[in-house]
């Protein structure tokens, strides 16, 4: 195996896996809504895009199985490069909504395919002490590319619309995005390693595609008889599914609520100052809010701070009531805001990742988490679809007080769940 440096590839590959899911779920929202979609439309069509994490392990044998994760990852990010080349240039034309939606879905099989193949090339380039010393710089780039994707690409198409149309505006910003991918796509070939498993293929005879599909089915059969199988299986079912129930609704809407007029109902704020305020400062209070709440479960165990976290991914909903009844378009207030939201969100969310953690020991755990994680997307995914309609049928005010009567669902599937109080707690050493 040649050998290169880790730090050529690791932070450019995290850095790649953040742009196509950024730009899948997070800018098409802000671009559908800047292109005249009702909010109906654009919650409707974006949250079907979930739909290939939703699905993620069904297909994630099949990808092991017809190719090396070094040859799936050169190929998702030529593809996603493509994809989004084709959202830029199809947006001044006639059939421009047809036409992005499919480049989109492209995007996101690509960009879920990627995710599997970018995960197990880590695993199988790097030795354990390598993995541990990278995880950090790993989940820093990925962050820095969610940053680049939301905020500052985000901030460029408001820029580009001082001084163009909207579509233009987009299509060079969906452009910016397109090339990077592909051009990271031509970098990788030369500094991934390859691994034993790319000289393996050479000599390796491939199993033909129907004894693959028939295989997935039977450890599929099998993880889902482990997984009905565990204790609490339908309390962990509904907290899987529920617990980012008003979450799921208020993320479709958010944006769309910043940028709409003041006579629908929104912010009218301008859209390089919601690539900042979500972008940035989202971002920052995301990140500090998971790193906390990982240290605080590490001291405490998730049983002591459950709830505790389940009231920080709810309470702070409540901000968006007072911004839809205060219209205030001061950026230290709307910017205090989203901080104290996304900051709530991050330490909430922390103990629904350790949940599916501790849900997952045992047989197969690796597949029992993956399965766990496409309930996730799912439920983002169903929630998200009828978020849109609300809206516009309440108005921005009456959808925001919704979304808090709707926490009670999260109260009450937490309600349910059982947790061994140690679990979760940092070890002593003796």
């Amino acid at each position: 195996m040649k050998q290169i440096h880790p730090v050529k590839w690791v932070p450019s590959l995290y850095f790649m896996e953040a742009l196509p899911y950024v730009a899948v779920n997070v800018l098409s929202v802000i671009m559908y809504k800047e292109m005249g979609l009702t909010n109906t439309q654009l919650a409707l069509y974006t949250s079907w895009m979930y739909l290939p994490w939703v699905i993620k392990p069904l297909w994630s044998p099949v990808v092991d199985s017809l190719a090396s994760e070094r040859k799936w990852i050169l190929l998702t990010q030529l593809l996603s490069g493509a994809g989004l080349a084709g959202v830029a240039l199809t947006l001044p034309a006639a059939f421009w909504l047809q036409a992005t939606i499919a480049f989109f879905w492209l995007v996101a099989f690509s960009s879920a395919t990627h995710d599997i193949a970018a995960d197990g090339y880590y695993i199988i380039a790097l030795d354990d002490n390598n993995q541990a010393l990278y995880v950090g710089i790993r989940s820093t780039f990925y962050r820095i590319g969610m940053i680049f994707g939301q905020g500052l690409l985000v901030m460029t198409a408001g820029w580009i619309k001082h001084s163009t149309s909207t579509p233009n505006a987009w299509a060079i910003t969906f452009l910016i995005m397109a090339a990077i991918g592909i051009c990271l796509a031509f970098y990788h070939k030369f500094v991934l390693p390859l691994t034993s498993k790319d000289y393996d293929e050479q000599n390796k005879q491939r199993m033909p595609l129907m004894q693959i599909m028939r295989k997935t089915l039977q450890d599929t059969r099998k993880t889902l008889r482990i997984f009905v199988s565990k204790p609490q299986f339908w309390a962990a079912f509904l907290f899987m599914i529920l617990f980012r129930f008003p979450e799921a609704q208020l993320v479709k809407i958010a944006s769309p609520f910043m940028l709409d007029s003041a006579e629908n109902g929104g912010l009218a704020l301008q859209t390089e100052f919601v690539g900042f305020v979500y972008g940035t400062i989202g971002v920052i209070g995301l990140l500090s809010g998971g790193i906390i709440g990982g240290f605080v479960i590490a001291n405490g165990g998730l049983r002591k701070w459950l709830w505790p976290m389940v009231l920080a991914i709810t309470v702070p909903d409540a901000v968006y009531i007072y911004m839809s009844m205060a219209h205030s378009s001061q950026p230290l207030i709307i910017s205090t805001c989203v901080f104290i939201e996304q900051f709530g969100y991050g330490f909430g969310f922390t103990a629904y990742m350790m949940y599916l953690i501790y849900f997952s020991r045992g047989e197969n755990s690796t597949t029992v988490y993956a399965l766990c994680t496409a309930l996730m997307a799912l439920g983002m995914m169903l929630p998200g679809m009828m978020a849109g309609w609300l809206s516009d049928m309440m108005g921005y005010q009456h959808f925001f007080i919704w979304i808090l009567i709707a926490c009670s669902v999260t109260f009450i599937v937490t309600a349910f769940l059982k947790i061994d109080p140690d679990f979760g707690k940092k070890e002593k050493k003796v």
